[in-house]
């Protein structure tokens, strides 16, 4: 299906082009070549708040971190054992999101899936907890926006970080939210 999808905007590009009397080709390196540029100016910000991360990690942080939100996600995970590792996994995953890291927050959210399936009853099926986690994880708060506010410093931003309010406010409710949606379903289909 999503080869149809960049399919159809590939063709409906050229088609576009034609149209308007665009150089594509043109347009396609000098898009190119701002791609390189925009990589080159993120990569120190990444680098920047990975390194953080990792000393945090080492240090025992992130796991002291992740224990403050061991009894929220009990509750939010009530299928795991209590002693299980995925709790830990689960809780490191959350806190890289908060700050905006989401590329070092997917190997530990792999980890706490590969962790959640040994638990798992159907294996070609995912679990409960895996579908919450997946919300959980896709809807996550997020409290630094580190490659937005990377963007917007590139693009100009006088301001860069006045969106954090809304941010937090924003990622909080859609979290909220769709927790609140993933029970609903969970209480619907198990009563059907």
């Amino acid at each position: 299906m999503i080869n149809y999808i960049f399919g159809f905007f590939f063709i409906s590009g050229i088609l576009y082009s034609f149209l308007t009397n665009t150089n594509i080709s043109k347009e396609m390196l000098s898009s190119a070549s701002y791609s390189i540029e925009l990589i080159f100016s993120i990569i120190p910000v990444i680098c920047l708040w990975l390194g953080i991360m990792n000393i945090a990690k080492k240090s025992g942080l992130l796991d002291k971190l992740a224990k403050l939100l061991t009894p929220i996600l009990k509750i939010i995970f009530p299928e795991i054992p209590k002693n299980s590792p995925c709790f830990s996994y689960i809780g490191t995953n959350i806190i890289m999101n908060m700050l905006g890291l989401g590329n070092a927050a997917t190997p530990f959210g792999l980890k706490a899936i590969k962790e959640m399936q040994i638990f798992n009853q159907k294996k070609d099926t995912a679990s409960r907890s895996m579908i919450t986690f997946l919300v959980l994880n896709t809807a996550s708060v997020t409290i630094m926006p580190t490659t937005i506010i990377s963007l917007r410093i590139l693009n100009g931003s006088t301001s860069p970080e006045s969106i954090i309010p809304y941010i937090i406010i924003t990622s909080s409710l859609s979290c909220l939210i769709g927790l609140i949606i993933d029970r609903l379903f969970y209480v619907v289909i198990r009563h059907d």
